[in-house]
C-alpha cells in the first residue's frame, strides 16, 4: 500500500518553515538596537527622586495644595512688605469696619483701574452701631509698591515700601481686604504678621521632633534589648496622656512674664516633646527590618562605624516616608499652637498669632456685628488641608515603582 505524495510529511517540510539560525540572530540584533521613546528610555535611566517628582505631579490636588502653602510661606516671611498696614496701628474712624470693596466698574459704568471709593462713618441712632457707606463721588484707585508706615525688614532693613496701598491718607480713607477688628486694626495686615509665628511653629516643631524620633528610633531599633524596652516604655507612658491636657499643663508652666521669644521657643519645645512619639515608632519598625538585611552586613564587614551605618544607610533608604509623615504632622503642631493660643495657654498679646487672633472670636458682639473676625480660622483651615493634600501626594509618590 503505497501513501499519496501529497499527504507525505518530510524533513524538508518542517526545515524550510522554521527559521533559520541566522535570521534569529538578526532579530535578536534589530530588537536589541531598537531604539526606544524618549519619555521610556527616560524612566529607565532616571533616579528615585526624579521618578518621585515624576509622580508627585501627576496628583493635581497636591501640586495645587504646595503653591498655595508656597505662597503662604511668602506672604509670612515678607509680611512687612505685603501687609499695607503695622499690624499694630490703630484706625479709630474703623472700628470694626467690614471689608473694603474693590471695584473695576464706576458709578456710570465705566471700566477703570481697581479703585476704591470714599468711605463715611455714621451711626445707627436706634442701635447705635457704625455703618459705612460709599461716597460715589471720590474714588481712591489701588496702587502698588506704594510708600508708607515704614518698618525693619526682618528687623535689619528700614524699609517704608509695601505692595498695595492707597495715595489717601490711612486715617482718612484705608483699604481692610479681610475688614477691621473692634480697636479698628487691619485684620488682613495682622493675618500676614500672625502667618510668620503660626506656619514657622510648625516647621520648628517638627523639624524637633524628627531629630528625637529618629535619634531615640533608630537607637531602639537597631540595638535591641533593655535599651529598646526603656524607651518603648517611655513612649507608651506619654503616649497614655491625654495631650490637650498635657498641653495645657506645661503651657501653663511657662511663667507669665516671660518675654514673647521665650513664650514662642517653650511652646515650640513642648509640641516637640509630644509629638516625636510618633516618628519613633515609625523609625524603629523601619530599623528592625533594616538592621539583618545584606547592604547594612556589608557596611559593617567593611568596618563602617554604627553611627554611620545609621545615618549614611539605613535612614536614607526610608527618606521618602519620613518627609511624607513630617508633612502630615506639620498640621498637627499648628493646631496645637493656635488652639493652645486660643484658649489663653499659648502665646499671648501683644503677640501675633493666628490662635492670638482667633481670641478675637471669643466675643459675642464680635461675632454678631463682626463675622470677618473668622478670617484667621479660615487660614488655619487652608493651610491644615494644604499640607494634608502635600502629604497624600507625597506619600504616594514614596514608592515611584509601585503600580
Amino acid at each position: 500500500m503505497t501513501i499519496p505524495e501529497t499527504d507525505a510529511i518530510g524533513p524538508s517540510d518542517d526545515l524550510d518553515e522554521a527559521p533559520r539560525p541566522g535570521e534569529v540572530a538578526q532579530e535578536l540584533i534589530e530588537t536589541e538596537t531598537m531604539e526606544l521613546p524618549e519619555e521610556e528610555e527616560q524612566l529607565y535611566v532616571a533616579g528615585q527622586w526624579q521618578l518621585m517628582w515624576w509622580k508627585f505631579r501627576k496628583h493635581k490636588l497636591a501640586v495645587v495644595s504646595a503653591l498655595v502653602l508656597i505662597l503662604l510661606y511668602v506672604v509670612a516671611i515678607f509680611a512687612e512688605v505685603v501687609a499695607p498696614y503695622d499690624p499694630s496701628t490703630y484706625f479709630i474712624r474703623y472700628k470694626m469696619a467690614p471689608p473694603t470693596p474693590i471695584r473695576i466698574i464706576d458709578a456710570e459704568g465705566q471700566l477703570r483701574w481697581p479703585f476704591v471709593y470714599q468711605r463715611v462713618r455714621d451711626r445707627d441712632p436706634d442701635t447705635l452701631r457704625d455703618i459705612y457707606t460709599e461716597d460715589r463721588s471720590i474714588r481712591h484707585p489701588i496702587r502698588f509698591f506704594v510708600r508708607g508706615a515704614p518698618y525693619r525688614l526682618w528687623g535689619i532693613w528700614e524699609m517704608d515700601l509695601h505692595l498695595f496701598g492707597l495715595d489717601a491718607e490711612p486715617q482718612e480713607q484705608a483699604i481692610f481686604l479681610f475688614g477691621a477688628d473692634r480697636m479698628g486694626r487691619d485684620i488682613f495686615s495682622r493675618l500676614c504678621y500672625g502667618g510668620r509665628i503660626s506656619l514657622s511653629i510648625g516647621l520648628i516643631g517638627v523639624l524637633l521632633s524628627l531629630i528625637l524620633g529618629i535619634f531615640l528610633g533608630g537607637v531602639s531599633g537597631y540595638y535591641g534589648g533593655r535599651i529598646d524596652t526603656v524607651i518603648q516604655r517611655v513612649i507608651e507612658f506619654i503616649r497614655t496622656i491625654p495631650a490637650i491636657p498635657l498641653w495645657m499643663a506645661l503651657s501653663a508652666a511657662l511663667p507669665a512674664d516671660w518675654p514673647i521669644v521665650r513664650v514662642y521657643f517653650g511652646i515650640t519645645i513642648i509640641l516637640s516633646l509630644i509629638g516625636w512619639t510618633g516618628m519613633a515608632r515609625v523609625v524603629r519598625g523601619r530599623f528592625l527590618s533594616l538592621r539583618e538585611e545584606d547592604f547594612v552586613l556589608a557596611a559593617r564587614l567593611s568596618g563602617s562605624g554604627e553611627i554611620r551605618i545609621i545615618m549614611r544607610h539605613m535612614v536614607p533608604s526610608f527618606l521618602s516616608h519620613i518627609i511624607a509623615s513630617l508633612t502630615i504632622a506639620i498640621p498637627g503642631t499648628i493646631l496645637g499652637e493656635t488652639g493652645l493660643s486660643f484658649i489663653g495657654l499659648g502665646l499671648r498679646a501683644p503677640a501675633i498669632s493666628w490662635g492670638v487672633l482667633l481670641q478675637e472670636a471669643q466675643n459675642v458682639r464680635s461675632l454678631a456685628q463682626a463675622p470677618w473676625v473668622f478670617w484667621p480660622a479660615a487660614a488655619v483651615v487652608l493651610t491644615v488641608f494644604a499640607f494634608n493634600f502635600v502629604g497624600d501626594g507625597l506619600r504616594d509618590a514614596a514608592d515611584p515603582y509601585a503600580r
